[in-house]
């Protein structure tokens, strides 16, 4: 296992004990409080995690089994893997189920054979970018379930690898709105939660993101309209990507209303 794919894993596993602690204690009424997403109550948010993290251990090592998925979101490729939440978000032991699709999924993505890619809702990814992309979701969901408890949140270094994918993701973010990416790469300069700067891109680039890299990554996420961010574009190109960036597969995403 790389160092890489080491620290990765490390990080997403704080980011799931810390949702599973906060929700750990909660009665019926508190798996049904609602959270920001539209429909989505606390169990929903913690559903989708479970299942999707099922699903990548499915892809990564059970072929018929992840043909059946691709198959059902062929069928119903906007509706789908919102179905698949809702439908185990009313089932008892939500969250032992969730803990241990975490637990196989960390075996699973160790037990990979260096430089193998597994296939996914999109190209195929290795260990570490799917360790990655597991991250950012539980990382944003649990934004979503921290709100819709009342519960403060305090970001963390970890954000560095969301903030990663929100930079990497920019081609990605064009093209899923018809758009061509600029040619050009940017700078961006976000300032981390320890106070560090995490920078991307040349630095005498013409066109430059700078801002929290908090609001950044929840922008990404689309947990935050860009209006109530700090994030400063110069270029019309930066300014574009900031209305349209995701670091999500699938779809371009709602986003969420200003503040």
């Amino acid at each position: 296992m790389t160092d890489v794919l080491t620290q990765v894993l490390a990080d997403l596993e704080a980011e799931g004990d810390r949702l599973e602690q906060l929700v750990a204690g909660l009665d019926e009424d508190g798996w049904r409080t609602p959270t920001p997403a539209p429909g989505w109550d606390v169990a929903n948010q913690v559903a989708h995690l479970a299942w999707t993290d099922e699903v990548a251990v499915k892809a990564a090592t059970d072929k018929e089994a992840w043909d059946e998925v691709v198959l059902g979101a062929i069928a119903d490729p906007t509706g789908y893997v919102d179905a698949q939440a809702l439908a185990i978000a009313r089932e008892p032991g939500l969250l032992e189920r969730w803990h241990r699709a975490r637990a196989d999924l960390r075996a699973t993505l160790v037990a990979m054979p260096r430089g193998e890619k597994m296939p996914w809702f999109g190209p195929p990814m290795s260990p570490t970018s799917m360790a990655t992309a597991r991250l950012m979701e539980t990382w944003a969901h649990g934004l979503d379930v921290h709100e819709g408890l009342g519960a403060p949140v305090d970001d963390t270094d970890r954000i560095r690898h969301v903030a990663h994918l929100g930079v990497r993701t920019r081609g990605f973010a064009f093209a899923v709105h018809g758009l061509d990416a600029p040619a050009e790469e940017f700078r961006v300069d976000l300032a981390a939660p320890s106070g560090d700067v995490w920078s991307w891109g040349p630095e005498d680039a013409a066109q430059t993101l700078t801002g929290s890299a908090g609001d950044f990554c929840r922008l990404v996420t689309q947990r935050l309209h860009r209006a109530d961010t700090d994030l400063v574009a110069t270029g019309a190109d930066v300014d574009r990507w900031l209305d349209i960036a995701q670091a999500f597969a699938g779809q371009p995403g709602e986003g969420r209303s200003p503040r």
